[in-house]
This record gives structure tokens, C-alpha cells and sequence, in this order.
């Protein structure tokens, strides 16, 4: 007897646009890969001869090339570093001659923290300005908050940095402000107190800067966003229906209004979410925090071509792991993209 088995409807499309999302991301990783092993190998500056006395003799200088396995053809060196990625192996790191899996490792938390901490509150912080904008469109207080979401955004991060840096320190003393707002500017702990005794209040006060460096241009684009999100999908035609059907306005808006802002917010969440490894780039330069974005300037500066290649990969991976959540997560909240 034979028995057909029937995938639901709309199954197999989903898992055909799946797989072939995985397999563009996988190429697309391997097009930045690629092209950024090209450049900076391209770019001047050698390595070796940053590892050397300066008053070295040509000869000292070619054995250390060949030491770092530099003096290889470029194609040789692409071979070995790609064969090792597929291991697991990003290489060792040619300055602190550690493994660069032990560098990104001892890195990632800083980065993980400032960024996770700053993507949460810009988007709980911006989505609740876009409600109250959006229930009090053209009013006084859409046009105030509209007003400074507006400023901040356009703020450039270097100046808001050393704005708040201003403020918060010397400012507090120049306006006679309380002395516990005096918030320190650089590292993540006093440097004066004992490592062992160092507790989260110390680290989150040397966390406060930072984060605001980070979430209020966030929370500012956010706001914005779901705004307008929330304005369109509350004059659209079903809304019109179901007010007509005598729902309450509150059902209304949780039922039909938030539910079809969420699709344009959670795209924007899948664009912003690499930002958690890779957005405090400057932050952590400006604040002297040891994350993954100090760790990749200092990198290249100081031409450690497998450190820059392996955080490359690491941002790119964040990426295109955040794009093909936002597919997956966009598949659950519009039943229009799960049809053939």
C-alpha cells in the first residue's frame, strides 16, 4: 500500500528561501573575508618591521618575514589561512603571540556588554517614544520630543562624547551639582582600588558614559522609526474595519496597530543588532574600554593581519546571522511572506 506524505502548504518554499539565504550568506561571508585579506595585505606597512629594532640589518628583517611566514607567495598565505578558518584555527596573533580565538575571547564581553546593554535601552527607551509621539501626533509634546530625538541623532558621536565627558565631570564641579554625579571618563574600573575588591557599582559607574555615548543616538533613531511605524499602521484600512466591528481602542491597538508595527521595527532590529559586537568601535577607543573594537584599531595600527582578519570575520558573521534572524523571525509575524 503506498502512502504519499504531504508537506504543509507553504513548508517547503520556506525552507527552500531558508537554505538559500544561508547559502548567500555564506558567500557573502566569504566575498568580505576574501577581499579584506587582499587589502591589507595591499596596503603599505610591513609587520615584521614593526617587530624589529629599528636599527636592524635587512638580513634580521627578512628572517623575521619568514618567521611570520610573510615571505610567502599571497595566494600560499590565503590557502593556509582559509584551510585553518575551516579547522577552527584564525591563526596567532603576530604582536602579543597568543592564538586570536584567546584575544577575540578575552574582548568579546566587553563588547557584548555595551552593546547588548545600549541595543536594549535605545529600543525599549525609543519604541516608548514613538507610542507617546504616535498618540499625540502634531501636539506640543510630538514636537518637542521630535525636536531633540532630532538633535541627538545628528549629533556627531565624537562630540557627544566629549560633551558628556565635559558635563559629567568638570561640569558637575562648575555648576555645583552633587558630588555622586561626578562620573569617571576612562576605564572600566578605578585604577587606584584593589582588582580583588572591585565591585559592579564601581564598573557600572564607569559604565554610564559610555552607555549613554551609545543609546541615546540609538533610542533617537529608534523613536523616529516607530513613529512613523506605528502612525501607518494605525490608518490602515483593517484598522478602519475593525473600529467599525465596535472593538475597543485598546484592543485595537494591541490586536492590529502594534502587531503590524512590529514588522518594520524587528527589520530594524536585525540591521542594528550587529552593532552589539561591532557599533562601540569609537566608544571603546574614546573610554579606554578593552573590547573588540579597541582591540581591532590597535590591530591595525600595528598591521597584526590575523587579529584584523579574524574580528572581519566575526562582524561579518554578526551580520549576516542578524539578517537571517530578521527573515526567520519576519516568517512568524507576517503570514504574507510563509505563501509561495
Amino acid at each position: 500500500m503506498r502512502v504519499d506524505v504531504v508537506a504543509p502548504r507553504g513548508i517547503i518554499p520556506q525552507v527552500h528561501r531558508l537554505s538559500s539565504r544561508v547559502l548567500d550568506a555564506l558567500v557573502l561571508l566569504w566575498l568580505v573575508t576574501t577581499i579584506t585579506f587582499a587589502l591589507i595585505h595591499l596596503a603599505p606597512g610591513d609587520p615584521a618591521a614593526l617587530l624589529i629594532s629599528p636599527t636592524a640589518s635587512a638580513e634580521e628583517a627578512a628572517r623575521q618575514r619568514t618567521t611570520l611566514g610573510l615571505d610567502a607567495p599571497l595566494l600560499m598565505q590565503y590557502a593556509h589561512w582559509i584551510g585553518g578558518v575551516l579547522r577552527g584555527d584564525l591563526g596567532e596573533s603576530l604582536v602579543r603571540a597568543e592564538p586570536v580565538t584567546r584575544v577575540i575571547a578575552d574582548a568579546l564581553p566587553v563588547s557584548l556588554f555595551l552593546g547588548g546593554v545600549s541595543l536594549l535601552a535605545s529600543f525599549v527607551i525609543g519604541t516608548m517614544l514613538g507610542m507617546i509621539q504616535s498618540l499625540r501626533a502634531s501636539h506640543r509634546a510630538d514636537r518637542v520630543i521630535t525636536a531633540l530625538t532630532t538633535a541627538i541623532y545628528a549629533a556627531p558621536s565624537f562630540w557627544l562624547a566629549l560633551a558628556l565627558v565635559t558635563l559629567f565631570t568638570s561640569g558637575v564641579v562648575w555648576l555645583g551639582l552633587p558630588p555622586f554625579l561626578r562620573l569617571p571618563a576612562f576605564g572600566m574600573q578605578d585604577p587606584a582600588a584593589d582588582p580583588t575588591s572591585i565591585g559592579w557599582a564601581d564598573r557600572w559607574r564607569h559604565a554610564v558614559l559610555p552607555l549613554l555615548v551609545l543609546s541615546l543616538p540609538g533610542a533617537a533613531g529608534v523613536s523616529r522609526f516607530a513613529r512613523r511605524a506605528l502612525l501607518d499602521a494605525a490608518v490602515a484600512p483593517h484598522v478602519s474595519a475593525a473600529y467599525a466591528r465596535g472593538l475597543s481602542r485598546g484592543g485595537v491597538e494591541r490586536a492590529h496597530v502594534l502587531r503590524n508595527a512590529l514588522t518594520p521595527l524587528v527589520v530594524l532590529f536585525g540591521l542594528t543588532l550587529p552593532g552589539v559586537i561591532a557599533g562601540s568601535v569609537f566608544v571603546e577607543q574614546v573610554f579606554a574600554w578593552p573590547g573588540l573594537g579597541r582591540t581591532m584599531l590597535s590591530a591595525i595600527a600595528a598591521r597584526d593581519y590575523p587579529v584584523v582578519l579574524g574580528l572581519t570575520l566575526v562582524y561579518a558573521g554578526a551580520v549576516v546571522t542578524a539578517n537571517l534572524l530578521s527573515d526567520v523571525i519576519l516568517l512568524r509575524l507576517d503570514p504574507r511572506r510563509r505563501t509561495p
